[in-house]
């Protein structure tokens, strides 16, 4: 329930984070704009370990997170160095894939998590080919404002995911038998 408060929150701070740091960007205001979006990811993942290691995991992997968020952004801020906070937002794109293969969903729809896995690296290599793309496209639209878009597609899904699952009941075969 936190993570998923955390992430909701975090997600619509984003939207006046960004739109205030867009309005005039400067390093003062990019705080606004990247600490929500760090908050966002790390709830999201620790909401994923929860799911799939257990409650105790979870929470701790949530506060951790969270503080890691909170350090890698000002590690950014303060040394104009934005490596670990690319490192932290990457980290779930690989965990969370090996992490659905190695343990088993406690819900049904899990694969609404590889969906949204895929739509954040889609919308980081936009962003890695923002002036490939700009010009591609004849200067319509740039890869920086196609990855705010695609970005705005995970939440999207995570929510259809939340919609529509259920309990997922385990099959006869994968119950252990009681000694």
């Amino acid at each position: 329930m936190w993570g998923w408060l955390l992430f909701y929150g975090g997600t619509a701070s984003v939207a006046f984070g960004s739109a205030y740091y867009h309005l005039r960007p400067d390093d003062n205001r990019v705080l606004l704009d990247t600490l929500p979006m760090m908050i966002a990811y790390s709830s999201l993942f620790s909401t994923f370990i929860l799911e799939r290691l257990g409650e105790r995991i979870g929470l701790s992997c949530l506060f951790s997170l969270v503080v890691l968020a909170v350090l890698s952004t000002s590690y950014a801020r303060t040394f104009n160095d934005l490596r670990l906070c690319m490192i932290f937002q990457l980290i779930p794109c690989i965990a969370i894939p090996i992490m659905t293969f190695l343990f088993p969903p406690k819900y049904t729809h899990s694969r609404y998590w590889l969906w949204t896995v895929g739509v954040f690296i889609l919308a980081k290599m936009e962003a890695l080919a923002d002036m490939k793309i700009y010009r591609a496209n004849n200067y319509i639209i740039s890869g920086h404002s196609l990855e705010h878009l695609c970005s705005a597609i995970a939440p999207v899904l995570v929510t259809v995911m939340l919609m529509h699952r259920s309990c997922r009941f385990p099959r006869l075969g994968e119950i252990k038998e009681c000694p």
